[in-house]
């Protein structure tokens, strides 16, 4: 997928989930049910992939673990399967060595870009951390990722985000502050530096619906969120393709916006949102065991797991929003997933 495929992909309104990690009982890489999760999320009719990611946990890039490139290498082997082609994304981190070493390695799996996070730049300068973007970009077309502050990113003033969109291999940026001031920031950056080729997504997953029906207009020109780059969509994940379908182009009604308060309720029983979002990864593991994806909840860090009250608020948001959830598509799935 060359740059303008790339840019015209996203721009269509993508459904990108990112992508899970699936442990053993004893923290090791659990191979067939990593492969059952890329063949859930294809199959859900994504339109790409986000690998190596926050959801996927940050920590498989330690040389302990050494999961990095492995588990680049299964998402890409299974997205090479599908019968419609995906927008491949990998998660790029780390101060700039380490981020050029991982945006390398993306390049030469063939992913077509890479999310950038920025939370280990935290007392970076705006400069030092454009130069960071630059080096970059130079090595594979970047998303920018505003990652909310409570799960390990930093405020990023509009400032930053204007001269970050004048970064000629930046392709979209995933809004996911947590904070409509933040994100009006990105949006009127993109639009007064001109970039009508710089897709925006959502990352807001307590605010996913509006994001979507939401048109920004500044200085006369009109911009609008036309998709999502979402750990949210990691989970209930056909529904999800469903909703950005119904949410393309629309218009606020009291029923999308109704719709938008529930996705909201169900995150933040997923994110653990009630605890500062210490069960965020956990809470999405404990929704794919429910489905037989996952064998368990475990995260790489033994002290990542359901806070005391989360597993009731998934109890509840399940008798809640039976309409969100796609159990029945899972149960006539998962065995050739699985297989």
């Amino acid at each position: 997928m060359d740059s303008s495929d790339l840019r015209a992909a996203l721009h269509s309104g993508l459904a990108i989930p990112a992508h899970p990690l699936a442990l053993s009982a004893s923290r090791k890489l659990d191979e067939r049910r990593q492969r059952a999760l890329t063949r859930y999320y294809i199959a859900a009719g994504v339109g790409g992939l986000a690998v190596g990611v926050h959801t996927t946990q940050f920590a498989i890039r330690d040389p302990k673990v050494g999961l990095f490139e492995p588990v680049l290498a299964l998402a890409k082997e299974e997205m090479d399967c599908a019968a419609t082609p995906l927008v491949r994304i990998a998660g790029v981190c780390g101060e700039t060595k380490q981020a050029i070493a991982e945006a390398t390695l993306v390049r030469e799996l063939g992913y077509h870009a890479c999310v950038l996070s920025l939370g280990a730049m935290r007392n970076a300068t705006d400069d030092e951390l454009i130069a960071h973007c630059r080096a970059v970009a130079e090595v594979v077309p970047i998303v920018g990722f505003y990652l909310q502050p409570s799960v390990g990113g930093r405020v990023l003033p509009y400032a930053f985000w204007r001269r970050f969109a004048e970064i000629e291999n930046v392709v979209a940026i995933k809004i996911a502050p947590f904070n409509r001031y933040q994100t009006l920031d990105v949006v009127r950056a993109v639009i007064e530096a001109g970039r009508d080729d710089i897709a925006l997504y959502t990352g807001n997953d307590d605010n996913i619906v509006a994001d979507f029906l939401t048109p920004y207009r500044i200085g006369g020109t009109e911009r609008r969120i036309v998709g999502g780059l979402l750990g949210h969509w990691s989970v209930w994940t056909k529904r999800a393709v469903e909703l950005l379908d119904r949410c393309r182009h629309a218009h606020a009604t009291p029923e999308l916006l109704r719709l938008g308060v529930e996705v909201t309720d169900t995150n933040a029983a997923f994110f653990d949102a009630a605890n500062g979002f210490h069960g965020c990864i956990a809470g999405l593991h404990e929704v794919l065991r429910r489905k037989g994806l996952l064998e368990g909840i475990w995260c790489l860090d033994e002290n990542e797991t359901l806070s005391p009250d989360q597993l009731a608020e998934i109890d509840r948001v399940y008798r809640a929003y039976p309409h969100l959830h796609d159990d029945d598509f899972v149960e006539r799935n998962r065995d050739q997933w699985l297989r």
